[in-house]
C-alpha cells in the first residue's frame, strides 16, 4: 500500500450541470455549451460520474457517490476543491474563489465520513473567505504525502497565506511557484499540470516561470528515485496533468481521461504502466467546466471504523 495512493474516493454526482460562469475569467480550459441545453448537459455529466463510480470499483476501489439535485453549485462536480482528507484521521475544509462554489461545502458529506472513517478533527479555513484569501484544496495544491510536499502554483486560488497555514497545520513543505501557460495565462489550478504519484511525477515544467524553481521542483519530486514524466503544453490542455493514482484490488491504478491519455506518448505510456495500470474514463462534458478526472475525486486517506457484527458496511 502507498501512502500517495487511496483506496477509497468520494464522488459528487450532478444532476443539474453546466460550465461556471463566475470561473470562466480565469480557468481557461473552460469552455462555453452554448449549442447543448441544460437538460442534456445535466444528463451527460450524470452519466460521465457515474461510468467513472463504475470504472473506479471495477478496479477494487471503494467509492462513495453523493448526489447533488441544487442548480446553485454549477461545479458541485469537482469536491476534491472544498475537502481533503488525511492519515491520522484529519479533515480540511477550504476558502473557494468563486462565491457561488462556497456552498459545496457539505455537512452530510462530513457527516458520513465521520462515521464509516476515523476522524479526530476537522480543520475549517472557509473563514478566511472574508479576507479573499483562498485556497481550492488540491486543485490549488498537488501533495507528496510521502515526501510532505505540497506544491502550488500561485494564483487568486492559491494563496501564499492559506498555503503556508495549511502547511503549518498539516506537516507538508510548501514548494509555491508563478505558472503559465503557452500564451503566459496563469495556471489557475495546480493539479491540472501536475500529478504525483508513487513512482513517478507528470509535470508540465515549461509552465513553471523560474528556471531556479523549476530545478528545486525536479529535484523534490524525484527524490526517492521517482521518474519525472514532462508534459508539453499541448498535453496539458488535454487534461494530461490531471490524474491521479489510486490502490486497487490487483495494485495501483492511474485514473485520468479518455482524452488525457491519448495525449500521452508511448514512452510515458510504458513508465506509468511500469507501476500502475492506467484507468481512462469518458468525461467530455465534465471537461468543459475545465476540469478532469482527478478534479472529480476526493481521496479517502482515512482509516475505515470496524463495522459490528451483524451491520452491513
Amino acid at each position: 500500500m502507498s501512502v500517495q495512493a487511496p483506496s477509497a474516493v468520494v464522488l459528487v454526482r450532478p444532476h443539474t450541470f453546466m460550465p461556471n460562469p463566475t470561473t470562466a475569467a480565469d480557468n481557461a480550459f473552460q469552455l462555453p455549451a452554448h449549442s447543448v441545453d441544460r437538460e442534456t448537459l445535466a444528463d451527460s455529466a450524470r452519466d460521465e460520474v457515474t461510468g467513472l463510480a463504475e470504472a473506479l470499483e471495477t478496479a477494487g476501489i471503494t467509492v462513495h457517490v453523493f448526489e447533488n439535485y441544487d442548480d446553485t453549485r454549477p461545479d458541485s462536480v469537482f469536491p476534491n476543491n472544498w475537502l481533503s482528507t488525511h492519515a491520522g484521521g484529519h479533515i480540511a475544509m477550504f476558502p473557494m474563489y468563486a462565491p457561488n462554489r462556497r456552498h459545496e461545502r457539505r455537512t452530510d458529506i462530513l457527516d458520513f465520513l465521520k462515521t464509516h472513517y476515523r476522524v479526530q478533527e476537522v480543520i475549517d479555513y472557509s473563514g478566511l473567505e472574508m479576507d479573499r484569501v483562498f485556497l481550492e484544496g488540491t486543485g490549488a495544491m498537488v501533495l507528496d504525502h510521502g515526501g510532505r510536499v505540497a506544491y502550488a502554483a500561485r494564483s487568486r486560488r492559491a494563496d501564499p497565506v492559506a498555503l503556508e497555514r495549511f502547511c503549518t497545520n498539516f506537516g507538508y513543505e510548501p514548494m509555491l511557484f508563478d505558472a503559465a501557460d503557452a500564451a503566459g495565462t496563469a495556471v489557475y489550478h495546480t493539479n491540472v499540470m501536475m500529478s504525483v504519484a508513487t513512482d513517478f511525477a507528470m509535470v508540465g515544467l515549461d509552465t513553471i516561470q523560474s528556471a531556479d524553481r523549476r530545478r528545486e521542483v525536479v529535484q523534490r519530486l524525484s527524490g526517492g528515485g521517482r521518474k519525472i514524466i514532462e508534459l508539453s503544453h499541448e498535453q496539458i490542455l488535454n487534461f494530461a496533468g490531471n490524474t491521479i493514482e489510486l490502490q486497487g484490488t490487483d495494485g495501483r491504478v492511474l485514473a485520468l481521461s479518455r482524452r488525457a491519455l491519448k495525449s500521452l506518448t508511448d514512452e510515458q505510456k510504458t513508465i506509468i504502466e511500469s507501476s500502475c495500470t492506467l484507468l481512462p474514463v469518458d468525461v467530455p462534458t465534465i471537461e468543459l467546466a475545465g476540469g478532469s478526472v482527478r478534479c472529480m475525486i476526493a481521496g479517502i486517506h482515512l482509516d475505515r471504523r470496524p463495522v459490528p457484527a451483524g451491520v452491513g458496511a
